[in-house]
C-alpha cells in the first residue's frame, strides 16, 4: 500500500500528458520528428542583405547631408573672403571644406559677390556613382563700398 499524499489524499496512479491523457508506461516523451531548431539563424541570414543595404543607405544619406553642409559653408566662406579681399575666394572655399569632398569654387564679382561651390560626395553603395552637390552664397561687395 502506498502512503497517502498531503491531507490524506492518495497519490495519482499514473503520470498524465499535458493534454490530460494517460501515457502508457513503456513510452518516453521524445522530440517531434520535425523540430524548428536553427530556423532563426536561417531567417537572419536571409534578411541580413536587406539590413546591410538599409544601413549603407542611411550612411549614404548622412554623407550627402554632410556634403551639402560643407558646400554651403565653403560657398559662404568664399563669398565673404572675396568681398573682403579680391582673389581670395577660391582659397577660402578650399580651406573651409573637407578635402576628400574635392571642393571646386567659382567666384563672380560686381555689386554683390556670388560664390558657387561644387563638392563630390562619394558613393558607398557599389551600384551608384558619386553625387555632385552645388551651393551658392551671395555677399555684398565690401571693397566697392569702401572705395566710394
Amino acid at each position: 500500500m502506498t502512503a497517502p499524499g498531503p491531507r490524506g489524499s492518495a497519490p495519482d496512479p499514473a503520470p498524465q500528458s499535458p493534454e490530460g491523457l494517460e501515457r502508457p508506461e513503456g513510452l518516453k516523451r521524445t522530440r517531434p520528428r520535425y523540430d524548428d531548431r536553427g530556423v532563426s539563424i536561417l531567417e537572419f541570414a536571409g534578411f541580413l542583405p536587406f539590413l546591410l543595404i538599409i544601413g549603407m543607405a542611411a550612411i549614404q544619406l548622412g554623407l550627402v547631408g554632410y556634403g551639402a553642409n560643407q558646400a554651403g559653408s565653403a560657398a559662404r566662406a568664399a563669398a565673404r573672403a572675396e568681398s573682403l579681399h579680391q582673389g581670395t575666394g577660391q582659397a577660402a572655399a578650399s580651406a573651409s571644406a573637407s578635402g576628400w569632398l574635392d571642393p571646386a569654387a567659382s567666384v563672380g564679382g560686381g555689386g554683390n559677390i556670388t560664390a558657387t561651390v561644387t563638392v563630390t560626395v562619394p558613393a558607398i553603395i557599389p551600384l551608384f556613382d558619386g553625387w555632385d552637390l552645388t551651393r551658392r552664397a551671395t555677399m555684398p561687395n565690401d571693397q566697392r563700398s569702401e572705395g566710394s
